[in-house]
């Protein structure tokens, strides 16, 4: 009892120090001399102009402006698809407080131009769905995209924690159409 009632405290913690940071969001990140600016003014928890520009790519690389549902927390460059150029992930979190978190990738094509890389949905993940409620934290770690969240039990009206926590690790793979996709390459569970 008292291991939940600490965990619920944590992750209370947590919600409200992620909330208190999305405040605007403007970053340049680099691997050597190319890489991204992002900016994105998340003043809005449902729509928000996001503004990506290459920096260091050749004169024809251009920047691209769109709207996302959510806000911006945090945005990380490496090389994800081993071409030796800059790849970019976002981590957007949409309104709600539970932290359910997606991603949004770009990759470096020789730094001339850049293509989104896709993220799968985790409701569409028969194994790791199970006992999401959200919560994610998201990290790149030697290329591989990795995400973490709080196991819950899977009593969709009551879940509470298990004290575990679920940690799956994506790699870039080519998808369909000559495009880029994340794919979860294992997943595993440890004590928190």
């Amino acid at each position: 009892m008292k291991g939940t009632i600490l965990m619920l405290f944590s992750l209370c913690t947590m919600v409200l120090a992620a909330q208190n940071n999305f405040r605007k969001f403007d970053s340049t990140m680099k691997l050597g001399r190319a890489g991204f600016r992002v900016v994105c003014s998340n003043k809005s928890e449902e729509k928000n102009m996001l503004s990506i520009t290459p920096v260091g790519f050749s004169n024809q690389a251009r920047d691209v402006s769109f709207d996302i549902k959510g806000r911006v927390l945090k945005a990380e460059v490496d090389d994800l698809n081993n071409d030796n150029f800059p790849d970019l992930v976002i981590y957007v979190y949409p309104k709600g407080d539970k932290m359910k978190g997606t991603v949004l990738g770009v990759a470096s094509i020789n730094n001339e131009s850049f293509m989104p890389i896709s993220f799968p949905d985790i409701t569409d993940d028969i194994k790791n769905r199970v006992g999401y409620v959200g919560y994610d934290q998201f990290t790149l770690m030697e290329g591989t995209l990795m995400r973490r969240f709080p196991v819950y039990t899977a009593d969709s009206v009551g879940a509470q924690p298990t004290g575990m926590v679920r940690q799956i690790q994506y790699r870039t793979v080519p998808g369909e159409r000559q495009n880029l996709q994340f794919k979860v390459v294992r997943s595993y569970e440890f004590k928190q």
